[in-house]
């Protein structure tokens, strides 16, 4: 898995710690405004019990007039506004930025997904699917537990202050219990993110085997492997189980152990303060506060609390997105855009089944390349795609006379389409198939070139045909036919189709040879295939046998003078 990316951002090594840095300083905005939000939530919230335990103390002095009343319905009118104006805000603002967050995060990983060049990954498509998805959303959950722990900070502070000024041993006894509390679950907190991180990586490797296992199910049924491939599967997906057991069973003792001791602290609160007033050290007032807030610490503590865990959970996520984003890069892309033409040079290459191909093929030409291997078919279809880094082979690919290793992937990719003969068939319809970007204008000619007009007809949608995921409710010929139409709408100065017609019958086969002879004439074209209507249509014929271009000339002179073209080629 490879990527050309060029921002600053990509270059550079991007550890778990550097995302979540990186991260936290983009929000630190909305993470300051969530933060005085929260904490007026949390400072409303512990001033209901304070307030009420004032109202009490008024009373039992005998200060019961209606003034005072009034007074204290207004002030417990504003702390009851106050929490819950600032609780809306707060986590709107904290929500928002956490989903962009997420969102850019997502982007960048699937942009290193889908490139081409530049970066080796060893993870399969289905493992950089959910670390752009679960593991992005895990990371920008960050966003949020920063402010909510400043804020349940403030909170038990708050709290340790107003029962400190009642009695300093109630004040003590809240700071050495949080502490306390916070210490041992911050050990425990550290299981979890080793936990985490093992159960996202076999429930990564499960989603792969699942996305394999799709993409190969036809020929697996073709030769029966279809058991042994689900037994495959079973056996990661069970493994993906125990993990997920295993993290709920430690999930479960954090959440038990933490409210556990929130409890007890609680309790122990509630009990001393039931004491001192019994000693008469307190007052009946200070004793009503001290229970209010006593049950009121449970909530901050509790969020307090599972703050290393989330912690922890967004690290380990972190540290799965850099698996992705740091991976070393194998080729550093050149910075050049293809000069405007359409030639193309194979110049002594060497790679896999290729030894020392030379071809040229002239600017507006039609050149089909006749393969009796398929591995040399597919290894010179990944070059030309520029799936293989220029300097994994020996020799040069020249694009309008420059170097393809001179070049940006992007901007070949803009200048040479190489469609292959298994394109990808997405969910949606046959037009957002056809013109996935919505800018082509030639959408109506490709449709009719690659003899998709009785797959629009047959539906009364036309175009606007719902396709499902692989193209599940198409044919093996109308998939094929759907892909080659997209390559035309593309509308590149140079287009290499490999083995585009497989699937359709003989028939179709001729009016799609001569309809893209039509087409795409005065721009260059390849063809790499076996058949003989798309041989016939180009201007001229590259025999590849054993790596080599070993003749060239027209399809029919071939015929006539070369007996192994004429037996590998003839139907």
């Amino acid at each position: 898995m490879t990527t050309s990316m060029t921002t600053p951002d990509t270059q550079r090594p991007r550890p778990g710690a550097d995302i979540i840095r990186t991260a936290l300083r983009r929000n630190v905005g909305a993470m300051v405004w969530g933060t005085v939000l929260m904490g007026l939530y949390q400072a409303g919230e512990t001033a209901f019990p304070i307030a009420l335990g004032l109202i009490v103390e008024h009373t039992m002095k005998g200060d019961r007039n209606l003034g005072s009343l009034g007074l204290s319905i207004g002030a417990l009118a504003v702390i009851i506004t106050t929490v819950s104006l600032s609780w809306r805000f707060g986590m709107r603002v904290l929500q928002k930025a956490n989903t962009t967050e997420a969102h850019r995060w997502r982007v960048r990983v699937a942009a290193c997904g889908l490139q081409p060049v530049a970066r080796d990954v060893d993870l399969k498509s289905g493992e950089v699917l959910t670390i752009a998805t679960e593991d992005a959303d895990q990371t920008a959950d960050i966003i949020e537990v920063v402010p909510l722990l400043i804020s349940s900070l403030v909170a038990v502070l708050v709290a340790a202050v107003a029962l400190g000024l009642a009695d300093i041993r109630l004040g003590l006894l809240v700071i050495v219990g949080t502490v306390a509390i916070l210490s041992i679950l911050s050990v425990m907190s550290k299981r979890i993110g080793a936990s985490t991180q093992e159960q996202q990586a076999r429930v990564a490797r499960a989603g792969a085997k699942v996305a394999d296992l799709i993409i190969g199910l036809r020929p697996l049924h073709g030769f029966g492997g279809n058991h042994a491939a689900f037994r495959s599967y079973r056996k990661v997906s069970t493994e993906a189980k125990h993990q997920a057991i295993t993290v709920a069973r430690v999930n479960g003792v954090y959440a038990g152990t933490a409210l556990a001791l929130n409890a007890v602290l609680a309790a122990a609160v509630t009990l001393t303060a039931g004491w001192l007033a019994f000693e008469g050290r307190i007052t009946i007032g200070e004793l009503v506060m001290a229970v209010g807030l006593a049950q009121f610490i449970m909530e901050p503590l509790k969020l307090f609390s599972d703050m290393p865990k989330y912690v922890m959970m967004a690290r380990a996520s972190a540290e799965r997105m850099a698996l992705v984003l740091a991976a070393p890069p194998v080729t550093t892309p050149g910075p050049e855009r293809p000069a405007a033409g359409g030639d193309l040079e194979i110049d002594g290459i060497r790679y896999g089944s290729l030894r020392e191909l030379k071809f040229h093929v002239s600017a507006g030409e039609f050149v089909a390349i006749a393969v009796y291997q398929p591995r040399a078919a597919a290894d010179l279809a990944s070059i030309l795609a520029v799936n293989v880094p220029p300097d994994a082979y020996e020799g040069v690919v020249r694009v309008s006379g420059q170097e393809l290793a001179d070049l940006s992937v992007e901007a070949v990719r803009e200048h040479m389409l190489v469609n292959p003969y298994d394109g990808e068939i997405f969910a949606g319809t046959l037009r957002t198939n056809i013109d996935p970007s919505g800018t082509s204008r030639t959408v109506p000619e490709a449709v009719e070139a690659s003899m998709l007009t009785d797959v629009v007809a047959l539906h009364r949608e036309g175009l606007d045909y719902a396709v499902r995921d692989r193209g599940a409710n198409l044919s093996g010929g109308q998939r094929q036919r759907l892909s080659l139409a997209r390559a035309l709408a593309a509308d590149t100065d140079v287009l290499v189709l490999h083995d585009p017609t497989t699937a359709v019958d003989a028939v179709t086969e001729q009016l799609i040879a001569r309809n893209l002879a039509e087409l795409r004439r005065g721009r260059t074209t390849i063809v790499i295939a076996s058949s003989p209507a798309l041989l016939d249509a180009a201007d001229r014929v590259l025999v590849l046998d054993d790596g080599v271009i070993t003749a060239e000339d027209t399809h029919r002179n071939l015929l006539a003078t070369d007996e192994d073209y004429c037996l590998a080629v003839a139907r």
